[in-house]
């Protein structure tokens, strides 16, 4: 099934509960990394005591992708990156530094429309 959000619509709701999300993995030493949006799969990277712990593809789907799909969309899946795995990361991936990007992009565009007006 298809998500009815844009990867950017994802990408902001998911950067704004992430503070409370990530309270279970801040208690073990740890936090999360959003790292962006591809196709409603959202991808991040734990960090601190959790980066590499055995326990960390249970953390990642337990409970950040179970308290996600709770707070947004039920068919949100959570894929986390190990650190050095970047390379793993969609080529499009929506993150921030794509909407400054687009938004420069954007600017760029209506400036060129003023002109021929």
């Amino acid at each position: 099934m298809s998500m009815p959000f844009s990867d950017e619509d994802i990408y902001i709701a998911v950067k704004n509960h992430l503070p409370s999300v990530s309270e279970y993995v801040k208690g073990h030493g740890g936090d999360i990394k959003l790292l962006g949006v591809k196709d409603g799969k959202v991808y991040i990277q734990l960090t601190g005591t959790c980066h590499g712990c055995s326990m960390s593809l249970m953390t990642t789907k337990m409970v950040v992708e179970k308290k996600l799909k709770e707070l947004i969309h039920p068919n949100l899946e959570v894929v986390n990156i190990d650190a050095g795995q970047e390379s793993a990361l969609p080529e499009d991936i929506y993150n921030e530094d794509d909407k400054t990007a687009e938004g420069s992009q954007k600017k760029g565009l209506m400036e060129k429309i003023k002109k021929i007006l």
